[in-house]
């Protein structure tokens, strides 16, 4: 961050491109219901960012309100937070397009995700999904972020946001009007893996419905998706070392570690030497404790649209006093007359 003199300032966004999982609330939402008391959060629903490839218009919006209903469900309190829709802060395209000017093509050349999405054929791809991570600096830079929670997918991008600010710190003349971001990493459950595949990311895309939990599973599906996940036929081991080469086993016990606020290692001490057979159904058993009740109030905000409204409604009024304040700041700096 430099010599920036802001204050600490929690930015994030989850895209509204399906329904919210196991490993979006390890890896994400749970770091956030912490941060809220330490931090200055703002949490966004990254609705421009989804419609860089085709979303249909009916189900952006219904996955839109399950994004909103996901936050408030797992712990994100609205009063501590700022829970905002991204489209409903203009400031977020406006400073985008500055930053644009200032990104130099060679930067976002080399990032990966493109390269993953656009596949091939990227003479196809939209201008949109290419220049992607300059958007996303914006929006971490139009609230001066200090701290972005990031998987390490998206490590890259965030790196570009620093770029991003340090180029425009520079060029303007005016050192530290953007802070550096720094990521925010570490922690259990940071990568929850497919339990069909312990080598792929549980995804929201994975063709088999038995890979993915989901916030909105009963009970039931619960235990059954884990009863059917994918393991090896060897007991599980007596200590960490033991799961090297053994992704599905170190992925199950990396959720129960995660889960249970207990070390892999306390894990296998109590379970070290046991098949599947008894690992799966305590597994099953603390996977419903901690997600059945955020399922039932998930289904119960999704049903109340005219709470999620005052809630997005509001939060985009809280976030629009800091994001315009910063648009017309950097109007001035690149001279635009204001």
């Amino acid at each position: 961050m430099t010599g920036f003199k802001g204050p600490n300032r929690v930015f994030s966004g989850v895209q509204p491109s399906g329904g919210m999982h196991l490993g979006n609330y390890l890896g994400a939402i749970r770091k956030f219901v912490g941060m809220q008391a330490t931090h200055d959060c703002y949490f966004c629903v990254v609705d421009m960012h989804a419609i860089t490839v085709f979303q249909d218009p009916k189900k952006l919006r219904e996955q839109t309100y399950h994004v909103v209903a996901s936050y408030l469900a797992a712990g994100i309190d609205p009063e501590k937070a700022v829970v905002l829709l991204q489209s409903a802060v203009p400031a977020h395209a406006e400073l985008a397009w500055i930053l644009n000017c200032v990104a130099r093509l060679g930067w976002l050349d080399r990032m990966t995700q493109f390269k993953d999405k656009a596949g091939k054929d990227k003479e196809r791809a939209s201008v949109g999904l290419y220049a992607y991570p300059v958007l996303m600096a914006a929006d971490i830079l139009v609230y001066k972020a200090t701290h972005v929670p990031v998987g390490e997918d998206q490590k890259q991008h965030l790196e570009l946001a620093r770029d991003v600010a340090g180029k425009f710190n520079r060029e303007f003349g005016v050192a530290d009007f953007f802070p550096l971001p720094e990521p925010l990493i570490k922690g259990p459950g940071a990568r929850v893996m497919s339990l069909r595949d312990g080598t792929a990311k549980m995804s929201k895309s994975d063709p088999s419905e038995q890979a993915t939990i989901y916030l909105s599973d009963d009970a039931d599906a619960i235990a059954r998706k884990i009863k059917k996940a994918k393991t090896d036929p060897e007991p599980l081991p007596s200590d960490v070392a033991g799961l090297e080469h053994r992704p599905e086993a170190a992925n199950l016990v990396g959720v129960y570690s995660a889960l249970s606020g207990r070390t892999a290692a306390d894990v296998l001490k109590e379970f070290g030497g046991e098949g599947f057979g008894k690992f799966k159904p305590a597994l099953a058993d603390l996977v419903v404790e901690k997600l059945a009740p955020i399922g039932a109030e998930l289904r119960r905000l999704e049903a109340d649209r005219a709470y999620l409204r005052r809630v997005l409604m509001d939060g985009a009024a809280r976030a629009a006093a800091v994001a315009d304040k910063t648009v017309a700041e950097v109007k001035e700096i690149v001279g635009f007359v204001v």
